[in-house]
């Protein structure tokens, strides 16, 4: 939501007021969300009159292309909108329209084409790579800028995890592991790629190739021994009562 209205902002061309800034929120991301919640339930109600999964996976890509090309016209936020209609079908459509064989099947159309955009978009960041200007000024913000990444997912996981230990046991290492583990790929390059073209969307793009490869690299090839580590040193995180 805060990309969205940013970028909304950015392309104002003046420097907005407080007023128009909100009225922007408002527009782009709460239309985002009651028009991918109009749309989401729409299509739920296809879904359950059918009990075909082939038009099932043909709904929900409809859903997806038709929703998308629907919430740029509209001029509200089509990812937001993409985000509650599957919220809606993955949940309510998925336990109450959809059968066993149906699940199956839309599964595995999705994860395929899962699988196959991911290919694509890193595909795509490899040719782009060519064109884009680096230098060592652009590895050294993008160094700074993955430290401050880390230290505000830290900021942001620590206080919440600490409250999480009152009620209820939290597993060893939880905190060095959610924030080690924010690892940004595909939607970081995907944002970058939306903004308008110019010197700034190539500074904006080289840096956060640099800091999406740094997170694969070096975050994606160590998390599996941070976690070993972590449930192995880290004392419990609270303890058990004392029986007498």
């Amino acid at each position: 939501m805060v990309f969205t209205v940013l970028l909304g902002i950015a392309q104002l061309g003046e420097t907005p007021t407080l007023g128009a800034t909100a009225m922007l929120f408002v527009h782009e991301a709460l239309g985002g969300v009651l028009f991918g919640g109009l749309i989401g339930y729409g299509v739920y109600r296809m879904i359950k009159s059918v009990q075909q999964h082939q038009i099932t996976v043909m709904l929900t890509l409809a859903l997806v292309i038709g929703g998308s090309a629907m919430a740029t016209e509209l001029h509200v936020s089509a990812p937001i909108a993409m985000v509650v209609a599957g919220l809606i079908i993955g949940n309510l459509g998925r336990n109450l329209a959809m059968n066993d064989m149906t699940r199956k099947y839309l599964d595995g159309f999705w994860e395929l084409l899962d699988d196959m955009l991911n290919a694509l978009l890193f595909a795509l960041i490899g040719m782009e790579l060519l064109l884009l200007p680096f230098n060592w000024a652009h590895v050294a913000a993008a160094s700074l800028l993955a430290l401050a990444i880390l230290l505000s997912r830290l900021l942001t996981v620590a206080p919440a995890i600490v409250l999480l230990r009152r009620w209820r046991t939290v597993p060893r290492g939880t905190i060095r592991i959610l924030t080690w583990g924010g690892l940004r790929g595909g939607v970081s390059v995907a944002l970058a790629l939306a903004l308008p073209l110019g010197p700034e969307r190539d500074l904006l793009l080289s840096i956060t190739y640099i800091v999406v490869l740094s997170s694969i690299l070096l975050q994606g090839l160590t998390i599996g021994k941070l976690v070993k580590h972590a449930t192995r040193d880290e004392p419990a995180t609270t303890a058990e009562p004392a029986h007498h």
